[in-house]
């Protein structure tokens, strides 16, 4: 369902967030995050103007990580910034998220390793993206979210655990009616809590 028709209004700035994820050749991933920011217009920076059509920011973050969403390495970039030379010293802080693991109190950690001075404000904010892009990647393809479930087959032949995806919103909640129709198996299940499994809910 869309959005309500807004009022007349005027674009006065866009924040644009992506991320994608690869399959590297070593068995390993990339999940790479950018943020842009734009305005429609010719913008007085304290470094100067900045031209209509050029962004105040374009930031990368990369991770590289394990199919146990271990970060094996980290890199970041600060492609345009409002004070050129100045905020290029950020990136290089960001090799502090090697050795976290994006599902266990990923965002947390990341905050605490680089929020205020240690980072900057627009690199960390990536970090919150990079947890849940990282599932969206994996699911099908690392992990399985058809209705057999997941982990290894119990003694009946059956998964022993549900699908990845089940239980961790509002539509896939196990009493739920897309669990009754689509996975009718687990319907009134429930899935067991996993120690330090938090962080894509911080």
């Amino acid at each position: 369902m869309p959005l309500s028709e807004p009022v007349p209004r005027q674009l006065r700035h866009r924040r644009a967030i992506r991320a994608e994820a690869y399959e590297r050749d070593d068995g390993l991933w990339d999940i790479e995050a950018c943020l842009t920011d734009h305005k429609p217009r010719d913008v007085a920076l304290a470094s100067g103007i900045r031209p209509n059509g050029l962004p105040i920011h374009e930031l990368w973050l990369r991770v590289t990580i394990d199919r146990d969403l271990n970060v094996v390495d980290a890199e970041a970039s600060s492609e345009w910034v409002p004070y050129p030379g100045h905020c290029q010293a950020a990136p290089p802080a960001y090799r502090a998220l090697i050795g976290l693991n994006l599902f266990r109190n990923f965002r947390r950690n990341a905050n605490r390793l680089l929020a205020g001075v240690a980072g900057c404000s627009h690199l960390t904010e990536l970090c919150a993206v990079l947890p849940t892009a990282a599932i969206q990647a994996f699911a099908g393809d690392v992990w399985n979210v058809r209705e057999e479930g997941g982990e290894g087959p119990d003694h009946d032949g059956f998964h022993a655990e549900p699908p990845f995806q089940l239980g961790r919103c509002r539509a896939l909640r196990f009493d739920g009616e897309v669990v009754r129709q689509y996975y009718p198996r687990w319907y009134g299940a429930s899935r067991p809590d996993v120690p330090g499994e938090g962080s894509t809910k911080e």
